[in-house]
């Protein structure tokens, strides 16, 4: 086997191995989140509160991820916060079957977004550097896919345990499992990779301003996440409608999980040959969810809800591939960090705006998430 090749073989079994974890943690979180809309109704929150509650989280778990990711650049201690960073995210799940008010709910899941926070930019330097051997957008995809295998898992898990206790409480307890799994698998591979030299990038420390193309992407990326719609909120409606028996919204979240693996690999082999271009497509599909999931049938709702998957697997393959063409192995835990800040208060913003705007007018809520998202695509195939 050629060098090149061996590179490539280790490369790809580093991206496998950090995605195990990913698997373990999405089966985690994102089986709560399949249930967070319906569970917050249940506690007393208007759909408004939601919004606001889902909005702030992503807000703590995206900004903080300036100082994570400036942290790491000048410790480089990736594994150290990538491990306590998942340490955080996860524990808090579980301990949501033990909210007994919205408002104490709500301080978990911003302790459980403030742990990725904490997390993901580390990680994803080390990503970064391995998917490099095997094309970015790949190597990306290759990672987000697997994430999305736990991201099926945990919602099918969670809607076999609505439908066996009638309750959310207890799905929010069980998850502890796949928790307690993440966490000592992610302390195995540290310990495995340790030996070979994997856990800490090469690069040297660099210093100064970030370069301006990064900046226009980050821009266009705000404009994205401004208008996308989180979950929790087409849950909410599909509860308050009664368009599906609160069993069947979590089967529907992990439908959209697993479009989003698919798509994911998809999409990150059309960013290596096309560029931006297919995230803008991506893009397009995933603003027809908007008057899909908000204004039609059961029909037009898992159609809406596939669209959402769709550019869910786009984002998750090209976003960080982009930040990782555009920046310098020394400065992209700066970079990671930047762009999750800028992307998680548009996030914040938009998902408190348009919980607002579901309370009084839903097409003004559908016609300010179209616009967001098309401007988007407009300016990433500008820059």
């Amino acid at each position: 086997m050629t060098p090149a090749a061996t590179d490539r073989a280790s490369a790809i079994r580093f991206i496998v191995c950090l995605g195990i974890v990913s698997l373990l943690a999405d089966t985690t979180y994102e089986g709560a989140r399949s249930i967070t809309g319906p569970f917050f109704k249940d506690l007393g929150a208007t759909a408004a509160q939601v919004g606001l509650i889902v909005g702030l989280g992503e807000l703590c778990g995206f900004t903080l991820r300036l100082a994570s990711g400036l942290l790491a650049d000048r410790t480089r201690a990736y594994w150290t916060i990538t491990i306590v960073g998942y340490a955080v995210n996860l524990a808090a799940v579980p301990v949501l079957a033990f909210a007994g008010s919205w408002q104490i709910a709500s301080l978990l899941v911003i302790a459980e977004r403030t742990g990725k926070s904490l997390r993901t930019p580390a990680r994803d330097v080390l990503l970064s550097e391995a998917a490099h051997a095997v094309g970015s957008g790949w190597g990306f995809g290759l990672h987000a896919a697997l994430d999305q295998v736990g991201a099926v898992l945990g919602p099918l898990f969670v809607a076999w345990s609505v439908a066996r206790s009638h309750s959310y409480a207890p799905a929010f307890l069980r998850l502890a499992i796949p928790a307690a799994a993440a966490v000592v698998v992610l302390v195995a591979a540290r310990a495995v990779y340790a030996a070979a030299n994997a856990e800490t990038p090469a690069a040297a420390r660099e210093s100064g301003a970030l370069p301006k193309i990064f900046w226009r992407y980050v821009a266009a990326a705000a404009l994205l996440a401004a208008g996308f719609v989180d979950f929790p909120l087409i849950a909410y409606h599909l509860e308050k409608t009664a368009l599906a028996r609160p069993a069947a919204i979590p089967l529907l979240y992990a439908g959209a999980m697993a479009v989003n693996a698919v798509t994911a690999l998809l999409f990150g082999r059309l960013f290596d040959r096309y560029g931006l271009a297919a995230l803008a497509g991506g893009i397009v599909i995933s603003l027809a969810s908007l008057p899909l999931a908000f204004l039609g049938g059961f029909i037009a709702v898992s159609a809406g809800i596939a669209c959402w998957g769709t550019g869910m697997g786009a984002q998750d393959a090209i976003l960080r591939a982009g930040i990782a063409r555009v920046v310098s192995m020394g400065k992209r835990g700066r970079a990671f960090g930047a762009f999750n800040a800028v992307y998680g208060v548009m996030w914040f913003l938009g998902s408190a705006t348009m919980g607002l705007l579901y309370d009084h007018s839903v097409p003004t809520l559908v016609i300010f998430g179209v616009v967001a998202q098309a401007a988007a695509a407009v300016a990433f195939l500008r820059r």
